[in-house]
């Protein structure tokens, strides 16, 4: 329990863009998510106002770049499938020189690998910006304007709150295990980090048990008490 509780996407600033209300943050990102998304990816120039727009939000917000881009990193899985998409797809092919050979591609599947990179990058550089000037508990006190379910708001704010615990949890387990030798990225050693992970999911269980017992044992029946409500606890 004694991890810390900072929030590493969020980045300190007193900007327009951070004292904005979140719940209209939060109705913004959703109606730009949405907007992309309905966009068909021929339209290629929109996709460059797009762009520019959101661009302008984190200039207006005085969040670096450099801050933004390390952690876009969540969306390489995509990446790397779009990558695939024009070997793999059916149709018409095209050459494409590459490396003094011209492979064979599919136009659908370039296509395709576009608009799943275009679209999923703007969502993933949107969502960052508004976790970078938008305080966890803000979120939580957002979602809670928007009229979003109790329940729901209490599981997200308690996922915040103990992400951070089984993050350090997994973290020194880490550590124990390579103070004996044990290397969790060798494929060799791959079964004891299996069985770490097994314990995690074991001890994070028994600390949910807990914390409910002890949430019952001072009067919780489904909703936290005003004073402290979701966005204290997730703190």
């Amino acid at each position: 329990m004694g991890a810390g509780h900072g929030h590493r996407l969020h980045f300190h600033g007193h900007s327009v863009v951070h004292r904005a209300p979140a719940h209209l943050k939060i109705l913004f990102l959703l109606g730009f998510v949405l907007t992309v998304v309905a966009t068909p990816r021929e339209w290629y120039p929109v996709f460059g106002g797009y762009l520019a727009l959101l661009l302008g939000v984190v200039l207006l917000a005085r969040v670096p770049l450099t801050y933004l881009l390390p952690r876009m990193v969540v969306e390489v899985p995509f990446l790397v499938f779009a990558a695939l998409m024009p070997f793999v797809a059916e149709g018409p092919r095209v050459g494409v020189p590459l490396g003094g050979w011209e492979v064979s591609l599919s136009e659908s599947g370039l296509l395709a690998a576009w608009g799943l990179v275009v679209k999923g990058t703007l969502g993933v550089l949107a969502s960052l910006t508004l976790a970078a000037t938008t305080e966890p508990a803000d979120v939580l006190r957002g979602l809670q304007r928007l009229r979003m379910p109790d329940l729901i708001v209490q599981i997200m704010g308690f996922m915040i709150r103990y992400l951070d615990v089984v993050t350090g949890d997994l973290g020194r387990m880490i550590t124990a295990m390579r103070s004996r030798g044990v290397d969790p990225r060798s494929p060799r050693h791959w079964p004891a980090l299996a069985r770490t992970l097994g314990a995690l999911f074991v001890r994070s269980y028994e600390r949910g048990e807990r914390v409910h017992l002890a949430m019952l044992s001072r009067g919780y029946d489904g909703r936290l008490p005003e004073a402290a409500g979701p966005v204290e606890a997730a703190r």
